[in-house]
């Protein structure tokens, strides 16, 4: 009897020892899966979009939600981080713009390509990145995925071209990568991406032509968060149908602000260009929180009233928390662990990135070629040489 009573208390004391949060969401049955209703594509040159009914399972439900959230926590740190003149230089934040990067990413294999502008932190984490070398490379330390010497608009990952600092410049670059991916006989995509304010320049429509011409499989991606800098779209550009603006090129317009509608027209647009068929343009209409840089408070073209409503109304975290919770995929408390798990991750990697050390003065010439024998390079003026490692 003793023994009996012993092992009862051992069992009801290591069910005391668990946050209840934690016995609540492992007793609970959730569901494996459900169907959600999307958003119709505007389509231009196209007979059919992509579905208008899609299947979220539990698994991937969680995991989109933690890698939302900690995009725009690491975005949230690097505000912060920049205010405290740890982060020095350009920064530019995509808080609001979560379902673009996590929701592309879900729509294509880790083989295919990337290449995007200079709002790029959360594409470099969607590409496999870890917080902690994000934010090193932007508080300029040696454990940054650069090596501490991009800073914000120039990281990089494998299948993921940065990152670039010059408006519109990337979108040759994605053409051209989609080129490699043809001429090598893969069967992989590159997905280029580009901002309602770059949509205007001449190069891009240089390279939607060739590629065009030459069917590459390249994806160009507008991301609209409406504002191009401090202008809106309808103050720069006569025609805002940027899906359209390919014009031989079939295009969808999409609601950037659902990850779900963002994976699946990712998913056709991708089986598009796989199937031989060229080209093809996708505007993804989004918001963006804060400015267009630090510099930028992001309320002198816009009113808090409009950011709070699509705050409100829109916000891609708070769209699929919803989903998610009223249709027994996960509970309200299983959510806030996980945001509390990725605060957590999101302060150490803050950590870190304020103790790591900053490279050296030495390495300034360091990996400007990845296989090349040691060599000199000049500094500021003729007397000062750096020497080049790879």
């Amino acid at each position: 009897m003793r023994k009996m009573l012993a092992a009862v208390s051992r069992v009801l004391s290591g069910a005391a020892q668990k946050p209840a949060s934690r016995v609540l969401v492992a007793s609970r049955n959730f569901a494996n899966d459900a169907t959600f209703e999307i958003k119709k594509c505007d389509l231009h040159r196209l007979e059919e979009g992509p579905p208008v009914t899609t299947v979220l399972t539990r698994e991937d439900g969680l995991k989109y939600y933690r890698m939302m959230q900690t995009v725009r926590r690491m975005e949230l740190k690097a505000d912060q981080l920049y205010k405290q003149k740890i982060i020095r230089g350009f920064c530019h934040l995509c808080d609001g713009q979560e379902a673009c990067c996590v929701g592309l990413e879900a729509g294509i294999n880790p083989t295919d390509h990337l290449i995007t502008a200079y709002r790029a932190h959360g594409f470099t984490f969607t590409r496999g990145l870890s917080v902690r070398e994000i934010l090193a490379e932007l508080t300029g330390r040696r454990g940054g995925c650069a090596k501490g010497k991009g800073g914000s608009m120039h990281m990089y990952a494998k299948n993921f071209y940065g990152g670039n600092g010059i408006v519109g410049a990337q979108v040759p670059l994605g053409a051209g990568i989609a080129l490699a991916c043809k001429y090598n006989g893969k069967d992989e995509v590159c997905l280029t991406l580009y901002g309602d304010g770059a949509a205007n320049q001449g190069q891009i429509f240089e390279a939607y032509n060739m590629a065009a011409l030459w069917k590459l499989p390249c994806i160009f991606i507008c991301e609209n968060n409406r504002y191009g800098m401090g202008t809106s779209v309808e103050r720069a550009a006569a025609s805002t149908d940027y899906y359209k603006r390919g014009d031989f090129i079939p295009g969808l317009r999409v609601d950037g602000m659902d990850i779900l509608c963002v994976r699946e027209a990712t998913r056709f647009a991708a089986a598009h260009c796989r199937s031989g068929k060229g080209p093809i343009l996708m505007e993804l209409q989004t918001y963006r929180y804060h400015g267009h840089s630090m510099s930028d408070p992001g309320v002198s073209y816009r009113t808090r009233e409009e950011i709070q409503e699509v705050r409100s109304k829109s916000d891609p975290i708070m769209l699929l928390k919803d989903r998610m919770v009223n249709n027994n995929l996960a509970s309200v408390e299983e959510l806030k662990e996980i945001d509390v798990e990725v605060r957590k991750e999101i302060e150490d990697a803050a950590q870190f990135a304020t103790a790591d050390p900053e490279p050296p003065l030495e390495e300034l010439g360091y990996h400007i070629y990845s296989s090349d024998p040691p060599f000199e390079v000049r500094g500021a003026n003729q007397w000062i040489k750096f020497k080049s490692v790879s």
